[in-house]
């Protein structure tokens, strides 16, 4: 903890004229809700290692729940209303959009890719971080392309992205293969090491943080392939501007501030630095105020 308000006093450390008009603003939507209440609702993944999960003492954590912290750190700020209260609302991949939607919670911070066709349930911020689909498998499995897995089963989440990109590749390499939809990364982790499955389909960094669960992690192996790209963000109420204003300028302050090394290097030191694209996608971040 004590880190942690370091690592916010950081990213706050100059208080603008902008922010102090913005407090003293009226606010619609979802911020007129937040500073009347003085709480604000954040949907959690409980099952998104590294990006955001439930730690030991079984308090959200993760690298998409401390941008979240962050986020929320700021928008006190513009609303003038600190501490502000947070109520961490847990969701699921198939929940995580309609308690958006509905009013459960006023944004959610997990590992959710932004597609156009989500856009029409809700809204996303500015990106917050860039992965793409992959395949784990048994180490034992001979090659290392999805080409050597024609025959085989592959499990996948139903509904996710990564169920169409698997699509996707499947028929762009012209392959036939046994799709076996499962409900969470846990059970496709279970069949995988059961061998009732020959690969599992799932965010490539979320692929890691599943391996540490396995029961021998040397038994498991990432496929070389990456297929498809996946952009994540943090999924917002649909048609209320002033509130992706006000997460995009909170995330732009982060980008620009020396909280985001320590806040990367926490969740993906070992991996080494972002790279190149990774990089950039923080630059355009960025934005000036």
């Amino acid at each position: 903890m004590p880190s942690r308000r370091i690592l916010l006093a950081a990213v706050f450390l100059a208080p603008t004229v902008a922010f102090a008009q913005m407090a003293s603003a009226p606010f619609d939507g979802r911020l007129k809700k937040i500073q009347e209440t003085k709480t604000i609702s954040v949907g959690y993944r409980t099952d998104a290692l590294p990006f955001s999960f439930e730690d030991a003492d079984k308090k959200p954590a993760g690298y998409t729940v401390d941008m979240c912290r962050g986020v929320i750190a700021v928008i006190e700020r513009q609303l003038g209303v600190a501490p502000l209260q947070v109520k961490w609302v847990p969701v699921t991949t198939q929940t995580r959009f309609s308690a958006i939607a509905s009013g459960q919670a006023d944004m959610e911070c997990g590992a959710s890719t932004v597609t156009l066709g989500r856009m029409k349930e809700v809204a996303f911020s500015s990106l917050t971080f860039l992965d793409g689909t992959g395949l784990l498998i048994r180490a034992s499995t001979a090659g290392n392309s999805l080409k050597d897995l024609s025959g085989k089963k592959i499990g996948v989440i139903a509904g996710t992205s990564n169920e169409r990109a698997l699509d996707a590749a499947l028929k762009a390499n012209v392959l036939s293969a046994t799709v076996v939809k499962v409900g969470s990364r846990e059970e496709g982790l279970e069949k995988l090491e059961a061998s009732t499955l020959d690969a599992f389909a799932s965010d490539r960094v979320l692929l890691l943080g599943l391996v540490s669960k396995a029961k021998d992690p040397k038994s498991l192996a990432l496929l070389g392939d990456a297929l498809s790209f996946e952009p994540y963000a943090i999924a917002l109420p649909r048609g209320d501007w002033a509130m992706k204003q006000s997460v995009d300028a909170a995330l732009a302050q982060i980008y620009r501030s020396s909280a985001l090394p320590d806040i990367y290097g926490r969740w993906f030191g070992a991996l080494g630095g972002p790279g190149p694209v990774l990089e950039t996608m923080y630059g355009l971040g960025r934005l000036p105020e």
